[in-house]
């Protein structure tokens, strides 16, 4: 976040080039300048997208009602918002982004391999994102050009040639506000969220008027086997695995935040209240399409489109394309940003780390992921997976074997006597917790998910998280208290 935009930062005397640059500096006290509602906005941009509405339909093809999906939404919401909190509070304490926090559990080198792990995921989610938005672009050309048809039947590697424009237009388009920097990210999401809500309220308020509240109890899915409270417990574990992402990186947020109060006050109100009435949204709609156009669609796009009022396409489109544009800020561009900076601080900055994000997103071909509902519910349990053991081996690193107190110089310094040195900068014991709780959280799902073994692939992301926090704390003891931060550290 070098140049107009960046915050201030907190020299730290003597910290390694390899460690440090301006944008993993520490935020100084004037740069803490989120509130609860930037915090809130940056929820509302990361829940109110094409994807997040997607992925929220895709559970009723768990075989629940929409009214156990509702239930569902509001348990695993309830989880999310307890350990974003978690998360978030040694950011906001040492003003540092995830993958210097990631340094104090895996050792200041070890950390690269967290933020690469945590990296590829946004990168992916990031060309994800892109295409939803792509899609809602391909239905404005085709509304209001629809000569424009001609070019959407051939293929080049999944996509027409109009897929191709329409998804390289949204890819230049978002690079060009995000390259901006922090501040002007700040602003853009603060616009996104409350946006999003008045277009899907009126879809919701359209739907209602077509078919009433009685949708609310069809199944759109096979009837799920077995207990229903199971399902529900599933389909929570998931909404738990949607947030894998954030539940690492919410700390490159939280930096910035004000106070702990600032903090919390912002989530609540972001994560439990704007979820459940976006659930509620995604509920009522979804339900509804079924009597309103015949089938279940999951693509609110989609559902504009086939209004057919071109107006209201163009409204809707345009919508959703700026809500998707606040997720790919919030979840899947800052995160490689700085993960990548972290890779090399001397040569890359979050600029660079940004522009790097953005052309692997196409690489990966992101489109290839999301083909169907089961495809998007698979995806983001084995993501979950991945992420979990992560998650757990910080939280209990932080509050447990560090009693959160951590030197803060020594998160920047390759001294072999510095407290996170660990041997050569990498803490083993960590990476053996990481790698015993990954296999097996990893495994358990790719075996459910082939019916190998029972499905347990909505609950890996917690067996990962617990397995890995159990593991690091049996590891690594208790470490010794220290008296408290040297100075410099952001309180």
């Amino acid at each position: 976040m070098s140049g107009h935009a960046s915050p201030p930062v907190l020299v730290v005397t003597g910290a390694h080039p390899k460690l440090y640059n301006h944008d993993l500096a520490p935020t100084a006290p004037e740069g803490r300048t989120w509130g609860a509602f930037s915090i809130f906005a940056m929820w509302m941009s990361d829940v109110h997208s094409v994807g997040g509405y997607t992925f929220a339909a895709s559970l009723f093809f768990l075989g629940l009602t929409g009214w156990e999906v509702l239930a569902a939404m509001v348990i695993g919401i309830t989880i999310v918002y307890f350990l974003m909190n978690l998360i978030g509070r040694p950011s906001l304490k040492y003003g540092t982004p995830f993958p210097v926090v990631a340094r104090m559990s895996f050792g200041v080198m070890g950390a690269n391999l967290a933020a690469c792990l945590r990296g590829i995921v946004g990168i992916v989610w990031y060309g994800v994102q892109t295409y939803f938005a792509s899609k809602a672009v391909q239905v404005l050309v085709l509304t209001f050009w629809p000569a424009a048809e001609a070019y959407t039947h051939n293929s080049l590697l999944g996509l027409s040639t109009l897929g191709w424009v329409s998804f390289l237009f949204m890819w230049f388009f978002q690079l060009v506000i995000f390259l901006n920097g922090m501040e002007t990210i700040r602003k853009f999401i603060d616009f996104c969220g409350p946006v999003v809500y008045l277009v899907m309220f009126a879809l919701a308020i359209w739907i209602v008027a077509q078919t009433g509240l009685s949708s609310l109890s069809l199944q759109l899915g096979p009837p799920a086997e077995g207990s229903t409270l199971k399902h529900i417990a599933n389909a929570s574990m998931l909404i738990v695995a949607y947030f894998a992402a954030l539940l690492l990186n919410f700390g490159d947020f939280s930096r910035f935040a004000r106070d702990e109060k600032a903090m919390k006050v912002g989530n609540f109100l972001g994560l439990p209240v704007n979820f459940i009435v976006f659930a509620i949204i995604t509920v009522v709609v979804t339900a509804g399409t079924v009597k309103v156009f015949g089938e279940a669609i999951m693509d609110p796009v989609a559902i504009v489109e086939r209004i057919g009022n071109p107006w209201v396409v163009a409204l809707g489109s345009i919508t959703f394309i700026v809500a998707t544009m606040g997720i790919n800020i919030v979840a899947n561009f800052v995160s490689p940003a700085y993960d990548i900076s972290n890779l090399h601080p001397e040569k890359i900055d979050f600029r660079l780390g940004g522009l790097i994000t953005s052309i692997l997103s196409v690489l990966v071909c992101p489109w290839l992921f999301v083909q169907s509902p089961q495809a998007i519910t698979v995806f983001v349990s084995i993501f979950g997976a991945i992420l979990g053991p992560m998650f757990g081996i910080m939280v209990a690193d932080y509050y447990i074997v560090k009693r959160q107190q951590v030197v803060l110089e020594d998160l920047y310094t390759m001294a072999p006597n510095g407290s996170l040195y660990f041997e050569g900068g990498w803490n083993r014991k960590a990476l053996i917790a990481l790698a015993l709780a990954g296999t097996v959280s990893i495994g358990l799902s790719l075996l459910g998910a082939y019916g190998v073994v029972p499905n347990v692939g909505d609950w890996g992301w917690l067996i990962g998280a617990s397995l890995g926090a159990l593991l690091q704390v049996l590891l690594m003891g208790r470490a010794p208290a220290i008296a408290a931060p040297r100075a410099g550290a952001v309180a």
